[in-house]
């Protein structure tokens, strides 16, 4: 599984964008709003921190904090995109989509279809950047609060109307479809070594 960006240490708090392979509206044909959701569940189960996210037609930005970890933030990633990937088409198959699954069949790599891969859900890459300052956590606060609104987006007219997002607690304190832990809480949460 490539990563943009490279490498990054096994803790901390990361910028993360996951797309669906092709651009194909995949959250929001098949209402999989829920896999992103469940995900972090896992993530939360084992100890690390969701504090914002949205969910687009066709990707996903989130900030999450990581605590100390054997793994690492890429295998983290990796893993959950396939989690999400076998439910994602679990639900193709059950509504008889022959078309998106023959589209993510044709996207597989010669090399993973030699590996027994039959689906490329996700594009093979992922974004992640390690947040190193205040600035820059902001910064993406910011840009994930207003994607639904910018752009050739405009799926609502203000931020905390979209509600596949964070962006109503951060912007008028109203707890979203998923809770997250406030951002200005991070300095007293435990990002050591996981029991």
């Amino acid at each position: 599984m490539s990563v943009k960006y490279g490498t990054h240490n096994s803790s901390g708090i990361f910028f993360i964008t996951i797309t669906c392979s092709q651009w194909i509206p995949l959250f929001s044909q098949l209402n999989a709003y829920d896999v992103v959701y469940n995900w972090f569940d896992y993530l939360k189960e084992k100890g690390h921190y969701i504090f914002a996210y949205v969910i687009m037609p066709n990707h996903f930005h989130c900030i999450v904090g990581i605590r100390e970890n054997k793994a690492g933030i890429d295998k983290i990633v990796s893993n959950g995109k396939r989690f999400m990937a076998y439910e994602m088409v679990k639900r193709l198959q059950k509504s008889n989509d022959s078309k998106t699954l023959l589209q993510l069949s044709d996207a597989v790599s010669p090399s993973d279809r030699k590996k027994g891969k039959l689906h490329q859900v996700f594009e093979p890459s992922f974004d992640c950047k390690e947040c190193y300052s205040d600035a820059f956590i902001l910064q993406k606060l910011d840009y994930i609060n207003n994607n639904p609104v910018r752009g050739k987006w405009q799926l609502v007219e203000s931020p905390s109307e979209y509600v596949y997002s964070s962006a109503s607690y951060y912007t008028i304190g109203k707890i979203g479809m998923y809770p997250v832990i406030n951002l200005n809480n991070r300095n007293d949460l435990d990002f050591g070594p996981l029991k």
